[in-house]
């Protein structure tokens, strides 16, 4: 008989999308692309911009507001804030510290994760590593991205992909019986390869050019290696859980690209309809991508208490990552 072990139990998710929709169309105005050609390379058909004025922090506690009322806390609860973000609102202090300020949580643990797309996924690991171990009651774990700040809005190889977001989770610890019908997070796989930097990187930083720098990718090169990564990290994080991908409700990607989401679901045996797909409305909102289909699945019914979930993703690094885990 399994002894009992304490799993980090996901209790509420809330996300956030600024009010300004950017349509294929309005890009084809300004840059050389246009609404088909995009639909048909990516599957992409608006993404989200975030307002001037408002900034990366701002979006975080949005979709922690809508966390924590989905699990029934308040910022008073809260010992923990993960951020995973590759557009802080500053150098520093962390996002998370003007997250924990902006939302009135007292007292706490607060910092940021750095992992761009894969960001959320790290972040989940780092926070279990809190919650499952006693050094924290109530978590909040948020992925939040202003992608647009990035953009060189004449390079159609890019800007037509990315988006802005957040999404937040709130995890706190749950006393299981060791098997895999734990509700929490089951397996992880985390991996990062610093040789293919060149493949999807920023262009400036505070110690080399002193700016913020734009983003710059090998589209085809990032989409192959995206393919055949993400299946082996979701292939480990599953033997880590000890489940059979098979057996898994859900399949909740990263949302970079329509075709890699298909490439990895048919080189993984994964039917279609089990791919929570947000693409098309969302884009690639970076660290904010994973929570963000999470919240728009659970919204529209198809995700439910018990069920069992696969997170995988892939960004600047290059790091990719998988998780299992019972909602």
């Amino acid at each position: 008989m399994n002894s009992s072990v304490m799993r980090s139990a996901i209790i509420g998710v809330g996300d956030y999308l600024p009010e300004t929709i950017v349509t294929n169309e309005e890009l084809a105005k300004t840059v050389d692309t246009s609404d088909a050609w995009i639909r048909e390379r990516t599957g992409i058909h608006e993404r989200r911009k975030l307002e001037a004025g408002l900034a990366t922090s701002d979006m975080a506690v949005g979709a922690a507001k809508k966390a924590l009322l989905a699990a029934g806390r308040t910022p008073a609860d809260v010992d923990l804030i993960v951020v995973a973000t590759t557009t802080p609102d500053l150098t520093f202090p962390s996002t998370a510290a003007i997250v924990q300020r902006k939302l009135g949580v007292p007292v706490c643990i607060a910092f940021d994760i750095q992992a761009v797309c894969s960001g959320f996924v790290y972040a989940l690991s780092v926070a279990d590593g809190f919650t499952a171990r006693g050094l924290s009651k109530c978590a909040l774990v948020i992925g939040a991205d202003a992608m647009s700040r990035l953009m060189d809005w004449t390079d159609r190889g890019t800007c037509v992909l990315f988006s802005d977001g957040a999404g937040a989770v709130v995890l706190e610890p749950r006393e299981g019986r060791g098997d895999t019908s734990d509700q929490g997070l089951l397996g992880f796989a985390l991996r990062c390869d610093g040789t293919k930097q060149d493949l999807l990187y920023v262009d400036g930083g505070p110690s080399t050019t002193g700016t913020v720098g734009h983003l710059r990718m090998v589209g085809q090169q990032v989409f192959r290696h995206a393919v055949v990564n993400i299946s082996e990290a979701v292939e480990a994080a599953a033997a880590v859980a000890g489940v059979k991908v098979a057996d898994v409700d859900w399949f909740v990607p990263h949302q970079a690209n329509q075709r890699i989401l298909q490439g990895v679901a048919n080189r993984l045996g994964i039917d279609e309809a089990k791919v929570i797909s947000t693409v098309a409305t969302h884009a690639n909102t970076s660290a904010a991508s994973i929570p963000l289909a999470m919240a728009q699945g659970i919204a529209d019914g198809r995700i439910k208490p018990g069920q069992l979930l696969l997170m995988e993703a892939m960004g600047g690094g290059l790091t990719w990552g998988a998780c299992v885990l019972r909602l």
